[in-house]
């Protein structure tokens, strides 16, 4: 209170001081910063006034930190902290590390006792008497990059000198960055002991588990149990092959919640001594582990399984063989291999050549391998410059790569793939509740996709649950962003996947209630609408369709999208030199919002301006009639939003090779020379608030660029295919007839007709 009462007098004295600038620092040598920031720091608080009180406590601490006013720096923070809780969770914890570091500052220069023990001290009385899940979502607190803010103090430094002088604003920078530095410098060098006790304390934590498997191998497994617990505990648990450091954090997340946290490796990682295989022995490993822990002291013999894409694979894996104690998944933006990965719509992506390195070259994980991105882009552009068969990327690559090699010998989705996930009849045998989460921009929102579909297909009372909105790879397992690609997203869309987790772990392990947004089995998020909507099935999303017919324009670059059919005869024609390879990369659209689209290879198809606003949601799939002089190509289909402004709004993707459109599993050549039709679907679903006077654009493209094989057409292997098949370009004729329809939801009454289509 003393420590108040001095600030509110001290910034009633300070109301009518005027601001001015600073001498900057001299150096940014570590001796002189220690010299001249201290010093900034009393010449700024003799001036600064600020009425809001939030930011004035924000600034304040960090000066009183800086000068060495421990006690006042203690007191600040107190103060500021109901004023910054936003989040319930970490309720009491805002600024905490800096709090226990002005603490232990405090004692220090009060009694002489050394920074480690203080700090201990501080630590205990502060983080040591959280509870179990505040605690673990502190420890993020102390997760950081030193030598990033030791670059940005330097910078800021720098910057300063150039002048010679700083205004107020510049000086409270320059004091937040050395604060900021100083404060973990001394926090990181003691916290690691500090939490590894903290922990010792709370949890039960066994790190080198190996779990036997019926073949004679061995998983490795990390298991952490609440040390208060006297029950038997419900299990949660992931299976990965990502071994790394988050396999604990993970397991201790599940056990701060009260469960028994599991986190099982792929054979071959860890302390596993087979070689690891990606994909291959999973499913049957995860039941071992389940079996395992069944049978534990510890188990009331349920276990739920989570976690995101591999993971995602490794719970379906799993579901397809069965086990009486695996009772619930929550796979979130899973894999499926074949369908997705290594290739989408049976086209292999160069993506995948650079990932088997990644997780099998040894116990962890190749990181600087794997994201050596010059190298890879490198690889890429050799590949495709050099006119080499797809097969020929290990050999250019100049180093092993046999789990890809092994990949390519299965270009169909055969028996290979098939047994590693549920395969359509065996989708009916999983009975468990299930909960998807997804996103409109997630790289495996395709195989959520075909998770969902099959599963209804084949068992069409199914307890799976979808949950879909604006989210990427990261945000459709994690936490959502605020901003994602250019796009920021609606407030209504805000999703911590964390959290559901466990609502859906409660509900289902527990018997506590369904999750909130759970309304129903499929939940989507409105793009544009800043609402949720839930429907019973796929089919509900929408109650309308629009078909828009691709016809050629008399003139210009730009196409049209048209509610009638052109003319019979029409006809749009394009050629493909699959012998010119100037263009190098291409992938998808990298941006949610952009001035432009990339119709290389390919045509721009665009509406007249709707009319109104319309709610497009769903899956748009469409049909091109054709005639092509070769046997096989690759195409993409693209949908975007042209706003009234001219901005481009990306939907949705499909991206496929012809001879499997609407059979993976079997290949179909074309026919050279005859008119030809092909119906698809995108297998990704979109959301999207359609704006007044807004335009359907649709982009389709050949596909030909760095990233993905090549399909010259022959009818071979396109592994196989080389320049010296590509003597002949590509002639396709589309015709008339070719159509994109788009899932619409109107508000208009049962009975009454939609407004007419544009």
């Amino acid at each position: 209170m003393r420590h108040l009462l001095c600030l509110s007098l001290l910034v009633s004295t300070l109301a009518h001081a005027q601001p001015r600038d600073f001498a900057a620092p001299a150096s940014t040598s570590a001796e002189a910063l220690d010299r001249a920031i201290p010093a900034l720091a009393r010449e700024v608080m003799a001036v600064y006034q600020e009425q809001d009180t939030s930011t004035r406590l924000g600034h304040w601490f960090r000066l009183q930190l800086a000068a060495g006013d421990f006690g006042g720096a203690v007191a600040s923070i107190q103060a500021l902290r109901p004023l910054r809780e936003t989040h319930a969770a970490l309720k009491g914890t805002t600024f905490l590390q800096y709090e226990v570091h002005a603490k232990a500052r405090l004692e220090q220069s009060t009694h002489g006792t050394p920074y480690a023990q203080a700090l201990r001290a501080a630590f205990q009385q502060s983080f040591g008497t959280l509870d179990d899940l505040t605690a673990l979502q502190a420890t993020g607190m102390f997760r950081f990059d030193l030598e990033r803010a030791r670059g940005d103090l330097e910078t800021a430094v720098e910057g300063a000198r150039k002048s010679g002088r700083v205004a107020l604003p510049q000086a409270l920078e320059l004091v937040r960055h050395y604060q900021v530095h100083r404060t973990y410098q001394a926090l990181l060098a003691e916290s690691a002991a500090l939490w590894s006790e903290d922990d010792a304390r709370r949890y039960v934590i066994e790190q080198d588990v190996r779990v036997p498997t019926p073949d004679g191998a061995s998983v490795s497994a990390i298991v952490v149990r609440p040390r208060k617990a006297t029950e038997r505990l419900p299990t949660v648990m992931s299976f990965t092959i990502y071994a790394n450091v988050f396999n604990r954090d993970e397991a201790m997340r599940s056990a701060a919640h009260g469960y028994v946290g599991v986190t099982a490796n792929t054979r071959g990682k860890r302390n596993s001594p087979q070689e690891p295989v990606p994909f291959e022995h999973d499913g049957d490993d995860a039941i071992a582990v389940i079996d395992w822990v069944s049978r534990q002291p510890w188990s009331d013999g349920q276990v739920g399984m989570f976690g995101g894409s591999y993971e995602g694979f490794t719970q379906w894996s799993a579901a397809k063989r069965g086990h009486p104690a695996l009772k619930t998944l929550m796979p979130s933006v899973p894999v499926a291999p074949g369908i997705d990965v290594p290739m989408q719509g049976n086209v292999f992506q160069n993506f995948f050549y650079k990932w088997p390195r990644y997780v099998t070259l040894d116990k962890g994980l190749a990181d600087a391998d794997y994201f050596d991105g010059a190298r890879w882009d490198a690889l890429d552009e050799r590949w495709f410059t050099s006119g080499e068969p797809y097969r020929a990327m290990e050999r250019l690559d100049g180093r092993p790569n046999p789990i890809f090699q092994r990949w390519l010998k299965h270009p169909t989705y055969d028996a290979y793939w098939r047994k590693m996930i549920p395969y359509r009849e065996e989708f009916a045998r999983i009975r468990i509740p299930v909960l998807t989460t997804t996103g409109y921009y997630d790289g495996c929102s395709l195989s959520a996709m075909y998770y969902l579909t099959e599963h209804l297909k084949y068992a069409k009372d199914a307890d799976h649950t979808f949950v879909i909105g604006p989210y990427d790879h990261i945000g459709g397992q994690h936490v959502s962003s605020d901003e994602l690609l250019g796009y920021r997203i609606d407030p209504a869309a805000q999703l911590d996947v964390e959290a559901l987790r466990y609502q859906w772990m409660d509900h289902v392990l527990r018997k506590g209630p369904r999750p909130a947004l759970l309304k129903d089995r499929i939940n989507y998020q409105v793009m544009g609408a800043n609402t949720w909507k839930h429907a019973r099935d796929l089919a509900s999303v929408s109650n309308d369709s629009l078909t828009l017919y691709l016809a050629p324009s008399p003139s210009g670059d730009t196409h049209l999208l048209t509610a009638q059919p052109p003319a019979p005869g029409t006809a749009l024609r394009q050629r493909v030199d699959f012998k010119d390879r100037s263009e190098g990369g291409h992938y998808e659209p990298k941006k949610i919002i952009g001035t432009t689209v990339d119709a290389r290879n390919g045509f721009t198809f665009v509406s007249e301006p709707l009319p109104a606003p319309v709610e497009l949601s769903g899956l748009f799939s469409g049909r091109l009639d054709f005639i092509s002089n070769k046997k096989d190509f690759d195409f993409s289909v693209v949908l975007y939003e042209r706003t009234a402004k001219g901005e481009y709004f990306y939907l949705s993707y499909l991206l496929t090779r012809a001879s499997h459109v609407g059979d993976r599993t079997r290949r179909r050549l074309l026919v050279p020379g005859k008119k030809q039709s092909l119906s698809f679907q995108s297998g990704r679903m979109t959301s999207r608030k359609l704006e007044a006077g807004s335009q359907v654009v649709i982009v389709l493209r050949i596909n030909k660029h760095a990233q993905s094989q090549l399909n010259h057409g022959t009818g071979k292997d396109v592994s196989d295919e080389s320049i010296a098949d590509a003597k002949v370009p590509l002639d396709i004729s589309w015709l008339g007839g070719s159509r994109v329809v788009l899932p619409l939801w109107r508000e208009q009454p049962p009975g009454i007709s939609p407004a007419p289509a544009p």
